[in-house]
């Protein structure tokens, strides 16, 4: 099948409305306090006693960063205080310590991701650190098939620190550009040279990292067509295996830090899907592959061969070529999925620290999935991986008759239908290329939990 998207700016512009991403499925805002520690030691026990207890996987959230970038809406602390990252490095590792002991020791922990904030806040040394600890705590794979991955500010590290990366064993980085262009790179508050960018991308490729990443963002302040174009000239060049090309959503009232951006500044909404045209056409003509949502990779990149091969994985950091496994979310505002339930952590720093000196997992809300969440979870995951939705695997997994079950999501597909974006066979349905860019839109048909109050917490699908 052609996942080549097609882009129709008026169906673009039609489509272009409030949704979830679909990292996860029911989505974050059905989340709830009810939802405490001892659910999640439940869950725990519950995936450690599965006919087949999966791999595990951890991501662990650094939220340090040294300057603020205007257009960020991650949970971070700025601050030049090195100190600060000494004492969360001291409370990670018990609550690594805490969960280490909930999972049977036989699980092998598979993939790894550090988020942030910026990850490389924490040295050389603190990395080391944590690493020790995470052997100390779990099962971990230490060949090289593992999926150990982390974000890289290229401001913040040296050639000699990536190779330092790889010998702890990271093998995936993650580097955010976002946009090489000077003016916008001051609007934002962001300046790194190209330089430093290829620099470190010819350094991870001589330690021989497995797939190196680039974070591109569309719509940001003083962007032009033009300007754009120059940026994505020298991505091209570089040539990482993935390219991650983001909208950016302006909400100075939701993000404070956005509010240092000049209104003035920001583009109008028909640029936002001229950039994004754009984007498509170099990117697809340079020879990438379109992976879904915003991503990119070279046709050799596994995320483009299991794409093919059809073994393409979500979760909350996106795409993945790992087995699904259960997450396990360490640190300030992380969230985990574990057996049939997700939890999140605290977000502020003095609340994780009171839970951890209290004995208790700083979990702080969760959710816990009904058989219908599950079914629904499957068919999303089907539809945002591998553009298609096979009404047999899904009726042999949970013993429906998907088109009875599903009358009204199909029904609400009629206009998307029309529109060209889906069709419904008498065994599938099936994302054309032309809505390759709305896969969000069509997936929000099978939410059970969309309504009209909840749309606005959501980003715009396009």
């Amino acid at each position: 099948m052609d996942q080549l998207p097609s882009f129709d700016r008026a169906l673009v512009e039609k489509y272009d409305r409030p949704g979830p991403r679909y990292t996860s499925y029911p989505t974050a805002p059905q989340f709830h306090q009810a939802f405490a520690q001892d659910d999640y030691r439940a869950a725990a026990a519950r995936s450690n006693q599965a006919q087949t207890p999966k791999p595990l996987s951890v991501y662990i959230h650094i939220p340090f960063c040294k300057s603020l970038c205007y257009y960020c809406a991650c949970n971070k602390i700025i601050t030049h205080k090195t100190e600060r990252a000494v004492e969360y490095l001291e409370y990670l590792k018990r609550e690594i310590a805490m969960q280490g002991e909930l999972f049977d020791r036989s699980r092998k922990l598979t993939q790894l991701h550090l988020g942030g904030g910026t990850p490389t806040y924490f040295t050389s040394e603190q990395l080391a650190d944590l690493m020790a600890c995470l052997h100390q705590a779990f099962n971990i794979d230490d060949s090289d098939n593992h999926e150990f991955s982390l974000e890289v500010d290229p401001r913040t590290v040296t050639p000699e620190q990536i190779h330092g990366l790889r010998k702890l064993g990271f093998n995936r980085l993650s580097f955010g550009v976002q946009d090489f262009d000077e003016q916008v790179q001051i609007a934002v508050n962001r300046i790194q040279t190209e330089e430093q960018t290829r620099e470190l991308v010819q350094a991870a490729r001589d330690a021989q990292f497995k797939s190196i990443s680039v974070d591109l963002i569309y719509g940001l302040p003083l962007q032009t067509v033009a300007s754009f174009d120059t940026t994505l000239d020298k991505i091209i060049d570089i040539r990482p295996d993935r390219i991650a090309a983001y909208s950016y959503a302006h909400l100075p009232e939701l993000v404070r830090a956005q509010k240092l951006i000049r209104p003035e500044d920001m583009p109008p909404p028909e640029r936002k899907l001229e950039l994004l045209e754009l984007t498509i056409q170099r990117l697809t003509a340079a020879g990438y592959i379109y992976i879904g949502m915003d991503h990119f990779s070279l046709p050799e990149d596994e995320l483009a061969l299991a794409r093919a091969n059809g073994t393409l994985q979500r979760n909350f950091q996106g795409y993945s070529t790992h087995a699904d496994c259960d997450l396990i979310g360490l640190g300030i505002s992380s969230i985990g999925k574990v057996a049939d339930s997700y939890s999140q952590n605290v977000k502020e720093l003095s609340q994780y620290y009171a839970r951890l000196n209290e004995g208790m997992l700083p979990v702080q809300r969760g959710y816990k999935l009904s058989d219908d969440d599950c079914l629904r979870r499957d068919v999303i995951v089907s539809l945002m991986c591998h553009s298609r939705v096979d009404y047999r695997q899904i009726e042999q997994k949970h013993g429906i008759d998907f088109r009875e079950y599903f009358a009204d999501s199909l029904a609400k597909l009629a206009e998307p239908v029309a529109d060209g974006l889906v069709e419904l066979h008498d065994d599938a349905l099936v994302l054309l290329p032309q809505g390759q860019l709305m896969m969000r839109n069509v997936a929000m048909a099978f939410d059970a939990y969309l309504g009209g109050e909840q749309r606005g917490r959501f980003s715009r699908t396009v």
